[in-house]
């Protein structure tokens, strides 16, 4: 882009166009990841729906690449793109809650940190992710898990609809009775479809959640992994917990004497009754008695921000994903191989359970393809010092295609790597990936939003 063509698209803009000649262009082109340089050309910072119309009308009519960045959480930076231009929605910014109908409107650059603390007012909650600081967009529009899953569901199973500015500039919504084609799309599609600038979501009564973390020496990951695969799935959908390997962080509510030890555990949120927490979890100790138990009531917000001080922005973060339907022995074996094994002190991998509610929805009603899965895993290599990059990729790598002959193949499209090709996309997708294609063609026919995990539009009947 030369400097009359930034020019120029300053003009049609109200909010401002960053190029690299300006003093702020170096920190509007930082994401989450540190792992991530890129260097766009501009940086569109929209101030409102018009602008995110004028600006796809720009980059489309000037034949320029486009990213779209939401909350720049994207593992792979698909939020930016090398000389093109990135659309930020960070000014997009507002949560607006209606009590009487439990719903929430929710701008395309807000984080879920603002929709916890907005629905928290009135003791409501969706059930998103488990860091205050990710993106409400992307991550919603991959699906979304976290602690509220086993009880309501994922993300998308609370999306009642969402206003999309689509490839030809055009604003739509998208719900079940409008454009329910594309409505169905953006419910685990991913970015492809066009660039979201409001979602509204059914809420659901939350306030205060009893808050556990249980924690064992590392060389027990077989006997608790073993324990946790036969409980968990058993349990009420009031209890959710997801089973890490990790080394522990140096602070509290950890005693010292466990900081940098490597350690298996669960990270517990139980949505009943508060005074059954520690009847619900007595089975804990049938895993073994853990080197740690932590048990309290918290706020959900508080839940929701636990880990953001542990894991800032700008660390450097290379990540894989499977899906699972069970753990078997051999996998176990390889959780314990490479949780002893853990590159780095924040290096770490989960085991999110999206059973209970979530796989209650038809498999078809969602582009999110894997409602028999009852575990979507993550491994993510994860250190503040980029020399350690190449580790942290090499070590995630190698545990992804050990554990892959045990998986249900494909990933959760949010913990896709940009580098790990068109065959995993579809398989992430499976046998949604067809009709996906067909409604890209409809929508984003000559592909305008390919910088996401991409479905390429499908061929037009006849050719």
């Amino acid at each position: 882009m030369d400097d009359t063509t930034l020019e120029a698209m300053r003009t049609v803009l109200r909010g401002p166009v960053i190029g690299p000649k300006d003093l702020d262009y170096a920190q509007s082109c930082t994401v989450y990841n540190g792992m991530i340089d890129r260097r766009p050309a501009a940086i569109a910072q929209c101030t409102d729906v018009a602008d995110v119309m004028a600006a796809v009308d720009f980059v489309r009519d000037h034949g320029l690449e486009l990213a779209v960045r939401g909350g720049g959480h994207s593992g792979p930076g698909l939020c930016l793109v090398d000389d093109g231009v990135t659309i930020d929605l960070a000014p997009i910014r507002w949560t607006h809650i209606d009590p009487g109908t439990r719903t929430a409107m929710v701008g395309g650059g807000s984080q879920l940190g603002d929709l916890d603390h907005a629905g928290h007012a009135f003791g409501l909650a969706t059930p998103s992710g488990i860091q205050s600081t990710t993106g409400v967009g992307g991550l919603t529009l991959g699906g979304g898990h976290g602690h509220l899953t086993r009880k309501y569901g994922l993300t998308i199973d609370s999306l009642l609809s969402a206003d999309v500015v689509l490839a030809d500039g055009s604003l739509v919504t998208a719900s079940e009775s409008e454009h329910p084609d594309l409505f169905w799309a953006l419910r685990g599609g991913g970015g492809n479809f066009g660039i979201v600038t409001s979602f509204r979501f059914r809420m659901h009564p939350v306030s205060t959640v009893g808050v556990a973390i249980t924690v064992w020496p590392i060389e027990r990951t077989r006997e608790v992994l073993g324990w946790y695969r036969d409980f968990l799935p058993q349990a009420t959908d009031d209890l959710n917990g997801f089973f890490a390997l990790l080394s522990v962080p140096p602070g509290p509510p950890f005693p010292e004497e466990l900081h940098g030890r490597k350690m298996c555990g669960v990270v517990w949120c139980w949505t009943g009754d508060p005074d059954r927490l520690e009847e619900v979890l007595r089975p804990v100790s049938d895993a073994g008695t853990p080197a740690f138990h932590f048990t309290a009531p918290m706020p959900y917000p508080a839940l929701q921000s636990m880990f953001d001080d542990l894991l800032p922005s700008g660390l450097q973060w290379y990540w894989r994903g499977a899906f699972f339907d069970r753990i078997t022995d051999e996998a176990m074996d390889v959780h314990l191989h490479y949780g002893e094994n853990l590159p780095t002190a924040l290096s770490t991998m989960h085991l999110y359970p999206v059973d209970g509610a979530a796989s209650r929805v038809g498999r078809d009603d969602t582009a999110w393809s894997h409602r028999d899965a009852t575990w979507s895993g993550v491994i993510a290599g994860i250190d503040p010092d980029p020399a350690n990059a190449a580790a942290l990729k090499q070590w995630c790598t190698a545990y992804e295609e050990a554990l892959r002959p045990y998986s249900m193949g494909g990933s959760y499209v949010n913990f896709l790597g940009e580098d790990e090709g068109q065959d995993r996309v579809r398989a992430t997708y499976g046998d949604h990936f067809d009709r996906l294609a067909e409604i890209k063609q409809t929508y984003d026919p000559h592909n305008l939003f390919h910088a996401t995990q991409n479905i390429r539009p499908a061929e037009p009947a006849g050719r």
